[in-house]
């Protein structure tokens, strides 16, 4: 597990990071969410070592993160970061042989990489020749291709169209599956939600929500309900311990003050006809990070 504990960072008077602290489990991917400016970079780059914090810990399985533990990682900055001149399976194997790969080991992984990230047909091209979508595909090989235990990816999914985005999701979601604690950053909320199993979020270089995805939108939750039947669901304008928020014939959306008022209601919505649904709802990320970052 990785763990970030206290990060405090500061440029002089202006302070970068207060008090951030969050984990990053294997096998799980976590999204790090926060709007421009909110600390998301500072602490990948300290997380990386490319920084240094001004307190605070990095840890990795409850030790201090060493050099050796930093060649386990895999990193995607936002910038670009590959040779614009040399092909793409040659800056791949590269990169490989840099972690120790042999000559043929490094070939083969950078191989079905590129493969699985739909560059298979641009393995001899210049990278300067790709779209800028192709491009954020070959870093993303390159981040991968020596199969880090941890996985750290800034804006991964910045610049791909929808086939793209869902190609490269499958392959995070299977380097998850196969143990490896992903750490990305996107402003994609709607994407991060629906990928991710673990949230943080950050603002003004403090961590507002973290935790396990399902977990924080209970915790963030109104005692809000929808119903859907089959008669007029008007009766329930005159509930008492309810206030209607969306009504249209059988279908409502509706607040309770207390969770015997919910199941009152749908007794009662039970005899007057057939329930279609009747469930509690939970708020979006995107509602989330508006409700803790205000």
């Amino acid at each position: 597990m990785l763990q970030l504990r206290n990060l405090d960072k500061s440029y002089g008077t202006h302070r970068v990071l207060t008090d951030v602290s969050f984990d990053v489990s294997p096998g799980r991917l976590t999204g790090f969410v926060g709007g421009n400016g909110a600390g998301k970079t500072t602490t990948m780059r300290i997380t990386l070592g490319v920084l240094a914090a001004d307190s605070g810990t990095v840890s990795l399985d409850r030790g201090p993160v060493s050099t050796d533990d930093r060649r386990r990682f895999g990193y995607m900055p936002e910038e670009r970061g590959l040779y614009p001149k040399m092909k793409v399976l040659e800056q791949i194997v590269y990169l490989a042989r840099l972690h120790g790969f042999s000559r043929a080991d490094a070939t083969a992984s950078a191989t079905t990489l590129l493969e699985r990230l739909g560059l298979g047909e641009r393995l001899g091209d210049n990278v300067e020749t790709l779209s800028l979508g192709n491009q954020q595909r070959a870093q993303i090989a390159a981040a991968l291709v020596h199969d880090p235990e941890v996985l750290i990816l800034d804006e991964p999914f910045s610049g791909l169209d929808p086939m793209a985005v869902d190609v490269v999701a499958a392959v995070l979601q299977e380097r998850a599956a196969n143990g490896t604690a992903v750490l990305f950053s996107s402003h994609q909320l709607e994407l991060v939600e629906r990928l991710c199993d673990d949230l943080v979020i950050i603002a003004g270089g403090t961590i507002r929500a973290a935790g396990e995805r399902e977990a924080l939108r209970a915790q963030h939750s109104s005692p809000r309900y929808e119903l859907v039947s089959s008669g007029d669901a008007g009766w329930l304008r005159t509930e008492p311990g309810v206030q209607i928020v969306d009504f249209d014939g059988g279908y409502a959306v509706f607040d309770v003050d207390s969770p015997e008022t919910a199941q009152r209601v749908l007794r009662e919505a039970v005899s007057r006809g057939d329930v279609g649904s009747f469930a509690p709802q939970h708020p979006t990320l995107a509602q989330i990070f508006r409700e803790v970052v205000q």
